[in-house]
């Protein structure tokens, strides 16, 4: 799993000036998290794009820690990006009235990260700008993502990068060291962690999902590289085979 993360920032900044110039748009909106992913993302479009054509939208909710939005904050103005804050907890409440039932703690979860690409794409039309999707690698194979949130998006500069990759980049890009090492939350609940859905650490999760998908080792033999029980190995597994729709158009019969 070894690569040149110096020579991959430069490769991503010239993908991202490709994709935004063919688009002819006047440049990219994300929203920024205060994770890993979108710092990386942010700074990558910026690497690529300059800091006049990028804009940042911070999209706390009620479950979103404040360390977090600081992270996020302080990482706009270093970059000198326009940002804005949008506080969603007020749309979730309006839509969870709006649809006349009580959602299970999954579908609210969605619902947050289904109304963030909402703005998102709000402010990417008012702009003439692109959405840069933050998904990852290890995300997207297991749908470990919102489909039509988090997963909707006009391009994705990191989806062909592992997790640990994504750090790895972080540390060439300049990323503050607290958020290279932040564990990864989503906080679409109080507390909540992507460890809390997820099989195993993003560690051993990277090395499982390497061998056995970008190598074909079989689960056993991949296990023992990642070093991961069979149960795990068969939990990962099973959650890329359930979430294969996630990562294909809508079936039809066109």
């Amino acid at each position: 799993m070894e690569f040149d993360a110096e020579a991959e920032v430069g490769r991503v900044a010239s993908f991202v000036r490709k994709v935004v110039g063919g688009a002819r748009s006047k440049g990219a909106v994300l929203g920024l998290s205060g994770g890993i992913d979108s710092a990386v993302v942010g700074s990558l479009c910026v690497r690529a794009l300059g800091r006049e054509r990028v804009s940042v939208v911070l999209l706390p909710s009620g479950s979103t820690p404040k360390e977090d939005m600081d992270d996020a904050a302080g990482l706009a103005r270093s970059w000198g990006v326009r940002a804005t804050t949008a506080d969603i907890s007020g749309l979730v409440e309006s839509c969870s009235k709006a649809a006349g039932t009580r959602g299970s703690k999954l579908a609210k979860a969605n619902l947050q990260a289904r109304l963030r690409m909402v703005v998102l794409y709000y402010h990417a039309n008012s702009r003439g700008y692109l959405v840069a999707g933050t998904g990852d690698k290890s995300e997207i194979s297991l749908g470990f993502f919102t489909k039509w949130g988090d997963g909707g998006a006009d391009f994705l500069p990191v989806a062909h990068l592992y997790k640990t990759q994504v750090r790895a980049l972080g540390r060439v890009l300049g990323v503050p060291g607290r958020i290279v090492a932040k564990p990864s939350s989503p906080a679409l609940w109080p507390g909540h962690r992507a460890t809390d859905e997820l099989p195993a650490d993003y560690d051993k999760l990277d090395v499982f999902l390497h061998y056995a998908f970008d190598n074909g080792l079989g689960t056993a033999q991949a296990a023992r590289r990642a070093g991961v029980s069979k149960s795990v190995a068969e939990r990962i597994v099973e959650m890329h085979l359930k979430t294969a729709h996630k990562r294909e158009l809508p079936p039809s019969l066109a």
